[in-house]
C-alpha cells in the first residue's frame, strides 16, 4: 500500500457530535426548572450550549423531556438539533441513548454533556477533545478534579451502536465498570468539569461565582 507523503503536517483534529442531556426534571430545585433559571442574564441551558457551539462540534443533539417546549424556545436560533426522550422519567440512561441514536453527522468522538454545566467554557470543551486526542491509551475519556470524576464524557463513536442499545450509560460508573482497561482519566487542574446545579444552593454558587469572572472583551 503506498501511503502519500504528507510533507511532515500535524494529524488533523478529530471531529466530535455533542448530545446534551437537558431532558431531567430538577427534582430538587425545589419546584423551579434549573436550566431555565437566569445566569448571566440567559437561560442556564442556553448559556451551556452557547459555550459548546462555540468549541466547533460537528453536531449537538439536545435530549428534551420535562418541560421541553421551554427548553427549545430557550435555545431559539442556536444551530442544535432536537430529540424528544418520552422514558425521561425513566432516567439519564434513556436521554443519553436517545441522543446518540440522533446523531446524523459523521464524527469520531462523541462527548455526552450535562446542560447545567454552566461554569464551562468553549477551551473548556476543546481541552476535552485535545486530551482524547492525546490519550495514550484508551478509547473513553472521563474527566476528573483531584479525585472526582465528572462530566462530559467523551468515547469513540464506535461505541454508538451499545449506547444506543442501553448497555452502556456513559457518565457513570457502569461505562468504567463495563470497558475499564479503555477509561483514561483526565486530571483537570480546575473543577468545572465536576461542578453542576441540582439545587438552589447550587444555583447561588454558580451565580455568585460566574459574577467573580472578569469580563470577556471583544476580539
Amino acid at each position: 500500500m503506498n501511503v502519500p507523503w504528507s510533507g511532515g503536517a500535524a494529524p488533523q483534529a478529530p471531529v466530535f457530535s455533542a448530545v446534551v442531556l437537558a431532558a431531567g426534571m430538577s427534582s430538587r430545585m425545589q419546584g423551579q426548572h434549573k436550566l431555565l433559571l437566569p445566569v448571566g442574564g440567559e437561560p442556564a441551558v442556553r448559556r451551556t450550549v452557547s459555550a459548546l457551539v462555540a468549541a466547533g462540534p460537528a453536531e449537538i443533539v439536545v435530549v428534551t423531556g420535562f418541560h421541553g417546549r421551554a427548553v427549545m424556545e430557550a435555545l431559539d436560533g442556536l444551530p442544535v438539533r432536537f430529540q424528544a426522550n418520552p422514558r425521561y422519567e425513566e432516567g439519564q440512561m434513556t436521554s443519553v441513548a436517545a441522543g446518540v441514536a440522533a446523531l446524523a453527522a459523521p464524527c469520531d468522538i462523541v462527548l455526552v454533556c450535562l446542560a447545567d454545566q454552566v461554569l464551562l467554557t468553549a477551551e473548556d470543551y476543546r481541552e476535552l477533545i485535545d486530551a482524547y486526542a492525546a490519550m495514550p491509551r484508551g478509547s473513553i475519556l472521563v474527566p476528573a478534579f483531584k479525585g472526582q470524576r465528572g462530566n462530559p464524557v467523551a468515547f469513540s463513536v464506535s461505541y454508538a451502536a451499545e449506547v444506543i442499545s442501553g448497555h452502556i450509560n456513559p457518565g457513570c460508573r457502569k461505562l468504567i465498570a463495563e470497558h475499564p482497561d479503555e477509561v483514561f482519566i483526565h486530571e483537570a487542574v480546575h473543577d468545572r468539569f465536576t461542578t453542576d446545579m441540582d439545587t438552589p444552593e447550587d444555583y447561588e454558587r454558580m451565580v455568585a461565582r460566574l459574577a467573580e469572572r472578569p469580563p470577556v472583551l471583544a476580539r
